[in-house]
């Protein structure tokens, strides 16, 4: 079952009777894993089970759904915001991502100072951390705990960020924010794997702050419900908006397309993300006309034949444009276009907040003070 049936099954929009008999299935299934979760986490809250702590100051990037709520972009704003603080004059080379590089292709950590350093062995998560933050070291490695020994003791980290950090409590961190997808918040209310909650919401508890991603395909009630939501969990969150917003188009050789030159151009997209349909709302709200899609599982490997069949599909229904994420284009950069008519180019995003950012910012200042102070 590939990555849409399971969505659509899991949110009941397959009806039938072999569907419901198989989300019953996926319900007692879910029931134990939700035992195994709880026991886990009152293990640690209980100390029970060991939390090891970093000479350096820890901020966890997490979420408690499964996927696609937008930590990445949220781990690159957050690491350019500690570089840019005069506060606390953190060079590039004392910030590091941990990061447990989920599909890499290659057993190893990397650490890097080079923005031009080849990530193809690399999965797309990482990938994009070491371009877009050119000068931290990324270290991959599935131990947090070792990751960030390494991160410190080896490479003279001060602070490190941990990306995709909620569940990981191995580690202990001194700041933790959620990314929460405004448009899929509580993965249709149930855990993993009838539904796409990685543990009870109340796991939110736990949380310093929570950062609402993609504000703007939702209404206004919708997020101030969610607001409400989060705050009967965990008074004393902080709580910030936030939207994906395009920036530009870019092809091969980085040569960059204006977005207004997007409006009413025939754009076939495909992707292999978590929540494709928030990468299609983007391209349609930019005014582009969206003739075709292809969507691929999470995490997706390319081969050339993935790519000619795209293109056998976008010739077909006439597109004038190729368009995929940036996570997509770190896995398919030694393809070339089998139709060099129709361009082949990714859509750059960035985190921009449109609520709330002050106090985040007040949260991170009095957290990195903690533990370093001016030079």
């Amino acid at each position: 079952m590939n990555q849409q049936s399971y969505h659509r099954l899991i949110s009941g929009q397959r009806p039938g009777l072999p569907p419901a008999v198989l989300r019953l299935l996926l319900t007692f299934a879910s029931q134990f894993y939700s035992i195994v979760i709880r026991l886990r986490n009152l293990l640690y809250s209980r100390r029970w089970l060991k939390t090891h702590r970093s000479e350096a100051v820890v901020i966890s990037i997490g979420n408690i759904t499964a996927g696609g709520t937008g930590k990445t972009p949220l781990a690159i704003w957050l690491c350019r915001q500690i570089i840019q603080n005069p506060k606390f004059k953190i060079r590039n080379s004392e910030c590091a991502i941990l990061t447990r590089g989920y599909k890499t292709t290659q057993d190893s950590r990397l650490k890097t100072q080079d923005p031009k350093v080849k990530t193809q062995n690399y999965s797309d998560e990482p990938a994009i951390l070491v371009e877009s933050c050119p000068g931290c070291k990324v270290i991959i490695n599935p131990d947090r705990v070792a990751g960030a020994a390494e991160a410190v003791n080896q490479l003279g980290a001060k602070v490190l960020i941990m990306d995709d950090g909620f569940q990981h409590r191995r580690l202990a961190r001194d700041l933790d924010i959620v990314a929460v997808d405004a448009t899929r918040p509580f993965g249709y209310g149930r855990l993993l794997p009838a539904g796409l909650l990685r543990e009870p919401i109340a796991g939110l508890k736990r949380a310093d702050a929570a950062v609402i991603t993609r504000c703007d395909q939702v209404k206004e009630a919708e997020l101030a419900w969610l607001e409400q939501k989060l705050h009967s969990v965990n008074p004393q969150m902080i709580i910030a908006r936030s939207i994906h917003a395009p920036v530009c188009v870019k092809s091969q050789g980085d040569k960059q397309i204006a977005l207004e030159q997007l409006k009413d151009k025939n754009i076939f997209a495909f992707c292999g993300i978590a929540n494709p349909q928030a990468f299609l709302a983007t391209i349609t709200k930019l005014g582009a006309n969206l003739v075709g899609s292809k969507i691929y599982n999470d995490h997706h490997h390319y081969a050339e034949d993935d790519i000619a069949e795209i293109y056998r599909q976008a010739r077909k229904l006439n597109a004038a444009l190729v368009l995929t994420t940036r996570k997509d284009w770190t896995k398919i950069p030694l393809f070339s276009p089998p139709d060099k008519a129709i361009p082949l180019a990714y859509l750059e995003i960035e985190l921009r907040f449109t609520a709330g950012q002050n106090k985040l910012n007040q949260l991170i200042d009095d957290t990195l003070a903690g533990k370093i102070s001016g030079r």
